[in-house]
């Protein structure tokens, strides 16, 4: 369980991180950290965290770290066009970007050199857009993970339950009436702003979620705010080429997610899990929001133990699989 010291650490880089950069093939700079397994500690493997829409990796400190004492190198990434990785849209507040294939891109040459860089097996975790952007790469064979684990990922939107093509529809039509770089929600992700509204679609721990407004305060390059219609629609297009895809996965897939979810679709989510050939599923209740990583201790352990059984099963059954 997670003490009122570990907590402390939400708001500081660990002791033994490396904060740095990565260039992509187009030149743009990319934000990186990595953890080193602890001095004495023959490392287990390499594990690569990709953060949802709008996040930073300082946000998953804790969940790094966990994974850094069990023996792992961790990395994690900024995804291209928000925290520390510059901006892709009209001004700093609007998240932005014409096609997800830039960041499988991105994604696929990170993995290059990750792999190159760091001690086998090697997995991969996304959270919501990173969990998506992770299960398309792997489906698209861009990247080959021993593993992979997704925390409520977004296969499809929440979207209030509309079906994928009436989303697509509505995104297309919103791009074509007032372009593609307008956001497509009110700014209400300002700490000030809807504080009480935002916390209750993430988590029911207060700390956990305060950590990421001081986060922000402390460094202001990461502060974020909607998505704009272009990503809404790069989104559902993406959706819709990824369920064509989702049965070409034949490495082990965990998927974490919960039925109250108001930002993905816990019901795409489960689907997928049937369709992946060696997918597993794990459902929360009311207990959990959306960061399921992120939540108060009882739920967020639970979801770690969840994990760690998950890659220690993948571990112990590598040479059977790879002979």
């Amino acid at each position: 369980m997670t003490t009122d010291k570990g907590k402390l650490r939400l708001r500081a880089i660990p002791d033994g991180a490396v904060e740095g950069w990565w260039q992509a093939s187009d030149g743009h700079t990319i934000r990186r950290i990595d953890l080193s397994p602890p001095v004495g500690m023959a490392p287990r493997g390499s594990l690569l965290f990709m953060p949802g829409r709008g996040d930073c990796y300082e946000k998953w400190l804790e969940a790094l770290e966990h994974w850094r004492a069990r023996g792992f190198h961790v990395t994690a990434l900024d995804w291209r066009g928000q925290a520390g990785s510059g901006r892709l849209g009209p001004s700093e507040r609007i998240g932005h970007i014409d096609d997800f294939a830039l960041w499988i891109a991105d994604l696929a040459g990170f993995w290059h050199v990750f792999v190159g860089e760091t001690p086998a097996p090697h997995g991969l975790i996304g959270h919501s857009m990173g969990g998506h952007l992770a299960l398309r790469a792997v489906a698209e064979g861009a990247v080959a993970p021993a593993f992979t684990v997704l925390s409520a990922p977004m296969v499809e939107m929440f979207a209030w339950g509309l079906p994928l093509a009436v989303q697509r529809v509505l995104a297309w039509v919103m791009v074509h009436l007032g372009g593609p770089r307008r956001a497509a929600w009110a700014d209400g992700e300002k700490p000030s702003v809807g504080k009480a509204i935002r916390m209750a679609l993430l988590t029911h721990d207060t700390e956990r979620y305060q950590a990421e407004l001081d986060w922000r305060a402390q460094r202001p390059f990461l502060e974020m705010g909607p998505a704009s219609w272009g990503w809404m629609r790069a989104s559902v297009e993406s959706s819709a080429r990824l369920w064509g895809m989702l049965a070409r996965v034949v490495s082990p897939v965990l998927i974490l997610s919960t039925r109250t979810d108001r930002l993905v679709s816990h019901r795409a989510a489960a689907r997928a899990a049937e369709i992946l050939p060696a997918g597993e599923l794990v459902t929360f209740g009311p207990e959990a929001r959306h960061e399921i990583l992120r939540e108060v201790d009882s739920v967020r352990d639970h979801a770690l133990a969840m994990i760690d059984g998950f890659i220690d099963r993948q571990l112990a059954a590598l040479p059977a699989r790879q002979a």
